[in-house]
């Protein structure tokens, strides 16, 4: 049996996890993330590999991480959540813990997860991965490998246009997936509803304590599973975005299985029943033939330690 390490880095903590050769997760460590300061937070992680190989014969480590990851998985070229600006971040880490070393973003990570161990571990050749968070991210595999690009910037599957002119994204554009099917999305269209037809939204508001703009994504789902209106219907808003996004890759990879993943997908049918919907309409005639079913991710939070440790193994 082999071991290697996985280490998920987000904005707010740094997850590790010794992970065996089927996916399991043996031992985990867990620290916040000093995200302002560069140093801090590689140190972070640099004693999170240090205390998990302790004692251990551990092979390599993965690293996933938040943020755009150069072609040859070294380099943190840009993070969104930390102070990493052209980061060497395998160099500094591969010098301190003495163990070979890739970085990976959290999407891909996340991703080969569910294609490995999770929910698409029947698959054998290709699936497309969205994750629903605060915004939108995800990973393609195709003959088995993980769609990189050119650049290693490929899969930012949260930044394809869905409404032209649409709302400002964060990453310059207007009108992208990101501000229709994500978390943000749903507070976004919540509050709104809550505005518009308060008579509609009363457990929604209740939880609120009255104050539209106080709605928060945990108050929807609440709501949502009470049957209040207004938020089931922000549900379905985001649903109906998100399956014709996965229709058009459908349309566009044709792959065996389709994830969706993400802090949002805890509110199961609520989100997926409606996504599913919006699937089969975009679809049209394209349904009439083989295709994808859409599936819950199953890893949870620890896709992303899972995925980062089996990359690591490749090498």
């Amino acid at each position: 049996m082999t071991l290697t390490i996985g280490v998920d880095v987000g904005g707010t903590k740094v997850a590790g996890g010794v992970v065996d050769d089927t996916g399991a997760v043996l031992v985990q460590v867990r620290r916040d993330t000093p995200a302002e300061d560069v140093g801090k937070t590689r140190d972070v992680i640099i004693e999170v590999v240090t205390e998990l190989a302790k004692g251990r014969t551990v092979d390599a480590v993965g690293i996933g991480a938040a943020g755009w990851i150069d072609a040859t998985r070294s380099t943190v070229l840009f993070a969104p959540n930390l102070a990493w600006r052209d980061e060497p971040l395998r160099q500094y880490v591969s010098a301190a813990v003495g163990l070979p070393v890739i970085v990976e973003n959290d999407g891909n990570v996340a991703a080969w997860a569910e294609f490995r161990y999770g929910a698409a571990r029947d698959a054998d050749d290709s699936m497309v991965m969205f994750t629903i968070g605060t915004g939108v991210g995800g990973g393609i595999i195709l003959g088995g490998e993980l769609v990189r690009g050119a650049h290693g910037i490929a899969a930012e599957l949260g930044h394809m246009l869905t409404v032209p002119d649409g709302h400002q994204c964060g990453c310059g554009r207007l009108g992208c997936i990101e501000q229709y099917a994500s978390g943000n999305a749903l507070v976004r269209f919540a509050r709104a509803g809550a505005r518009q037809e308060p008579h509609r939204a009363g457990a929604l508001l209740e939880l609120a304590g009255g104050e539209a703009e106080a709605i928060t994504g945990p108050m929807v789902t609440a709501a949502a599973q009470g049957g209040d209106p207004v938020s089931s219907e922000a549900f379905a808003q985001i649903g109906r975005w998100l399956g014709t996004s996965l229709a058009d890759m459908a349309q566009i990879l044709d792959p065996q299985a389709l994830v969706v993943g993400g802090g949002v997908i805890d509110a199961g049918d609520l989100l997926l029943g409606p996504t599913r919907r919006s699937f089969a309409d975009a679809l049209a005639q394209r349904g009439r033939l083989p295709v994808a079913d859409i599936r819950p991710a199953e890893l949870g939070n620890s896709a992303g330690v899972i995925g980062a440790a089996d990359l690591a193994r490749r090498l």
